[in-house]
């Protein structure tokens, strides 16, 4: 009761659960972009069992995000792995639909969420380990009051990418925005980007262009190709 009780611990949790607010709204699109093609019962489950489950990863992964982020080419990987994940998911709105695909599509969804959340945390959760100060429950506690968040704006940005289609291709850049800016911040990296500041925002954008235009060229061939 007296852990509760004190004015730390509320600081502590205020300021856990604000700097997921802050940095989750990628995630969102991730989990939205990942779900979108489901049909609607699907979308709720693989948004809830998406954000709960990456929610529980960045826990586990915050015992550890800050030895990981010491191993050179690491986030080169992660980069790597995210312009992949915004390629699949910007090519996903060329895919047929099929009600055999159906339930293979959500857990391919949910094991999409779980990798672009893993990549995508390792800096996140750092920040959020210094807002707990080795506190587990208020750690805990504040990540899983952020899990309604990450589900409200999910599915908020699932409504909008069926109305406005446009977003979808907005989302697809964010993903190789954030993939280009993990390359570049690896460690093996650092002293270039040190030297060159500059090169951190040309890495994302490179990131962004990538995913945009290799996914649409894909797309195109996709679609001028026969149907099986």
């Amino acid at each position: 009761m007296e852990l509760l009780q004190s004015a730390d611990f509320w600081i502590g949790l205020v300021k856990i659960v604000w700097i997921n607010i802050i940095l989750s709204g990628d995630n969102a699109v991730v989990i939205a972009m990942a779900a979108r093609s489901l049909p609607p019962a699907q979308q709720r489950k693989a948004v809830l069992f998406g954000s709960g489950a990456a929610v529980v990863l960045r826990i586990a992964l915050t015992v550890v995000a800050a030895k990981l982020l010491g191993l050179p080419f690491l986030q080169i990987v992660g980069g790597l792995l995210l312009l992949w994940i915004g390629l699949q998911l910007l090519g996903d709105e060329e895919e047929g639909e099929g009600e055999s695909k159906e339930y293979g599509s959500l857990m391919a969804a949910v094991r999409t969420i779980l990798i672009a959340d893993l990549v995508m945390s390792l800096d996140n959760v750092i920040a959020v380990a210094a807002a707990a100060q080795g506190n587990t429950t208020l750690l805990i506690l504040g990540l899983a009051i952020s899990i309604p968040l990450v589900i409200f704006g999910s599915t908020l940005m699932i409504k909008l990418m069926e109305r406005f289609p446009i977003i979808v291709m907005l989302g697809a850049a964010l993903i190789g925005w954030v993939g280009g800016e993990t390359i570049v911040s690896d460690v093996f990296l650092r002293d270039v980007l040190t030297a060159n500041p500059w090169l951190h925002y040309a890495g994302a954008a490179a990131g962004a262009a990538f995913v945009v235009f290799v996914g649409r060229a894909l797309q195109r061939r996709g679609s001028g190709s026969p149907a099986h």
